[in-house]
């Protein structure tokens, strides 16, 4: 198994890997994200995130596995950066294989070679499999901690009166 960033040329791959982490998820309708624009995304300067790719030999040649979307955010509480996993994918053929542990492991690495504080994720309270999987490896849910979004007309409304 290999890890390394993802190149131009993984753009179809990564959208198709986003589209089936989505159908799993149960929002497979919710994609609305192109390979323009995941390309602008993750290979604009400076880019929006960057991806990494797991791949492993095939019988035709190598094939990719999995992948981890990340970026950067700031915690003003620490001072330093972190490093946000925004998805994490790996094929259900693959799944066993150790192909997600070494995309985490992997991203760890880089949040400490990067003097990142944090290195976090957000996973669905009913995906018992993966929450198992990251408790396994360390992980403590923020049980605090809840997300909150604005998107579509309630974000226009916000920005209208700002």
């Amino acid at each position: 198994m290999n890890i390394r960033f993802a190149a131009p040329a993984d753009v179809p791959t990564i959208l198709r890997f986003i589209r089936e982490l989505a159908e799993y998820e149960r929002a497979a309708d919710k994609v609305v994200a192109t390979e323009a624009l995941l390309h602008e995304a993750l290979f604009s300067t400076p880019p929006a995130a960057e991806a990494l790719i797991a791949e492993r030999d095939g019988p035709d040649g190598v094939e990719p596995i999995g992948m981890a979307l990340f970026f950067h955010n700031f915690s003003t509480w620490t001072g330093w950066r972190g490093l946000y996993l925004e998805d994490l994918y790996v094929t259900p053929e693959a799944r066993g294989t150790g192909a997600g542990t070494a995309l985490l492991k992997r991203l760890a690495r880089i949040a400490k070679e990067r003097g990142c504080a944090r290195f976090e994720w957000s996973v669905l309270t009913w995906n018992t499999p993966a929450i198992d999987f990251y408790r396994s490896l360390g992980a403590v849910s923020m049980e605090d901690w809840r997300i909150n979004r604005v998107t579509g007309d309630a974000l226009d409304r916000l920005a209208e009166n700002g």
